[in-house]
């Protein structure tokens, strides 16, 4: 029986500039940073929220890969708890320009919300999406 998801796998031309985004725009913090800085594991495991990304080489993916995945292939949205405007002032602090929004979406759980988005270094699409009952 499938409860959800675990993680999401994410390709990037540099995971250490990755991992400083992750950590700067989003609040991620590197989980097993030894192993990852030591080279014993292949991928770096950060965790957001309840969400965790592995953050994987472009130059080499770890295996059991069958084909070379493509920085700037992912489409994410990470659910933000506050209005919208905040989210928004976030990342305009964070010198992260918003390319839409915001912009009226639904939410997993079926709520109404608000998103806007934003792209990550290597062109991922990320979402930030609320569901307070602020008009964006």
């Amino acid at each position: 029986m499938i409860s959800g998801f675990d993680h999401l796998a994410i390709t990037c031309n540099d995971v250490d500039a990755s991992i400083a985004f992750y950590t700067r725009v989003l609040g991620a913090e590197l989980l097993l940073a030894d192993l990852w800085r030591g080279g014993t594991m292949p991928v770096a495991i950060m965790q957001i929220g309840a969400n965790r990304l592995s953050l994987h080489r472009a130059a080499s993916p770890a295996t059991p890969h069958a084909h070379a995945p493509t920085p700037g292939s992912v489409d994410l949205c990470f659910r933000w708890e506050g209005p919208i405007r905040a989210a928004i002032d976030h990342l305009e602090w964070n010198d992260v320009a918003v390319i839409e929004g915001p912009v009226p979406r639904p939410a997993s759980n079926g709520e109404r919300g608000t998103s806007v988005y934003f792209r990550d270094l290597d062109g991922n699409l990320l979402e930030l999406l609320t569901v307070t009952s602020e008009a964006p």
